[in-house]
């Protein structure tokens, strides 16, 4: 399970690294509550951004995003609500839903697929 753990944080700071560097400002990383966990909280501009990281070492059970379900694009939407009602002072004008796929294998060089406004 540490491996496991350890990939996952590899690539939420990948993530978060390459948001940061394409503009974003990312406000909260494991934001935790009652409902469940957000990878990472950002802002675009004026929006509020919501992103779910997914990292693998392979394409062998499919390419990162496709671990993301209909279902988990639903709890990610209660818990962004969550995270507003948790910090009424951020008043963005909207949210949306990003989804980062990490490849991170074990020989060669990581790779990032980020697609915007999955939910």
């Amino acid at each position: 399970m540490a491996q496991k753990d350890d990939l996952g944080r590899q690539g939420e700071q990948l993530a978060a690294d390459y948001l940061t560097e394409h503009g974003y400002r990312v406000l909260d990383r494991n934001w935790r509550c009652r409902l469940g966990e957000l990878d990472i909280v950002a802002l675009d501009g004026h929006e509020l951004v919501v992103v779910e990281v997914k990292a693998r070492r392979s394409l062998a059970f499919g390419d990162p995003l496709e671990g993301v379900t209909d279902e988990k694009l639903t709890r990610l939407c209660v818990l962004a609500g969550a995270w507003r009602r948790a910090h009424p002072r951020i008043r963005p004008v909207g949210s949306r839903i990003d989804l980062v796929g990490v490849l991170l294998p074990k020989h060669g060089y990581p790779s990032l697929d980020h697609l915007r406004g999955a939910a």
